[in-house]
């Protein structure tokens, strides 16, 4: 089980987070790497980096470091794009260097609301497994009509068939169409869980930062529905990330060392989101 944020650059996180000496890029990597060993990199949603990020990235972080990249929008449908095995293409070539250090692990590919079940919508997600291979192809669902009562079981399957991941989330509690039900679910080897927050006042509001729209800090109370699911999904899956996208000021690591804290407490095996043990001063 590892815990890790949804990126370590966001604007909450260096305002507030990192000390006022850790300034650049580079501290800023560094301090995050000390503390958690996954990351989820987003940006390339918006953007893909250059290979010599991707390299400066790998540089930055110790051995057994694990990134997940967010795929890019032309990868989901987000914007068009001339073919589907270009858009990955480009994308792995962008961060090629994270992913010959070791070091890149799962890619989200998180799809658009108008991405409603159907059989076209199920051909779009076959071979995607092979576009990605050795990587792992994390699916988040943005459309209530994967997960229904009557479509759950069908949609998990199919994905188990398929090598892909099904991303299990905590979102607000609305009857929107674009939020899922909070449901932990393993289809692949690596389980993967992403933590929204329950801010429904501001889900589908159009806000000036993410922060401001995840703006939500999670309690013992509200993780503790999660104990026992995640506790589950360690048992079905060789690895687990909880990974916590609330990031409205330090929200997101104080939200998964909460959660730390009740898997231990549970008896899990848990990794990351811990301060370092402070180096002693010495004469010498």
């Amino acid at each position: 089980m590892r815990f890790g944020t949804c990126s370590w650059a966001d604007e909450g996180l260096v305002k507030v987070w990192y000390p006022r000496e850790v300034r650049s890029a580079e501290a800023r990597l560094r301090y995050y790497a000390e503390r958690f060993d996954t990351v989820e990199v987003d940006s390339p949603f918006y953007r893909l980096p250059s290979p010599e990020t991707a390299a400066r990235w790998a540089e930055r972080t110790p051995a057994g470091f694990v990134f997940h990249a967010k795929a890019s929008k032309s990868m989901t449908g987000h914007e068009e794009s001339e073919s589907r095995e270009q858009a990955y293409a480009e994308f792995r070539e962008s961060l090629a260097p994270l992913e010959e250090a070791g070091k890149l692990r799962g890619v989200l590919l998180q799809y658009h609301p108008r991405f409603v079940k159907s059989a076209e919508a199920k051909k779009e997600l076959d071979g995607i497994a092979d576009l990605l291979a050795p990587l792992v192809p994390l699916v988040e669902f943005r459309h209530k009509s994967w997960m229904t009562e009557e479509e759950r079981a069908d949609t998990l399957s199919f994905l188990e068939r398929n090598a892909l991941a099904y991303v299990s989330v905590d979102s607000p509690p609305t009857r929107a169409s674009n939020v899922l039900p909070r449901i932990a679910a393993a289809t692949h080897d690596v389980a993967y869980i992403r933590f929204h927050g329950r801010n429904w006042k501001t889900w589908n509001k159009r806000t000036r930062t993410t922060g401001e729209r995840f703006d939500w800090l999670y309690s013992r109370e509200d993780l503790e529905e999660w104990t026992q699911p995640i506790v589950r999904l360690a048992e079905e899956a060789h690895e687990v990330y909880a990974m916590f996208n609330n990031n409205r000021y330090d929200y997101a690591p104080r939200s998964a060392q909460v959660l730390r804290g009740l898997l231990e407490e549970a008896g899990a095996e848990t990794s990351g989101a811990v301060e370092p043990t402070p180096t002693e001063a010495t004469l010498f």
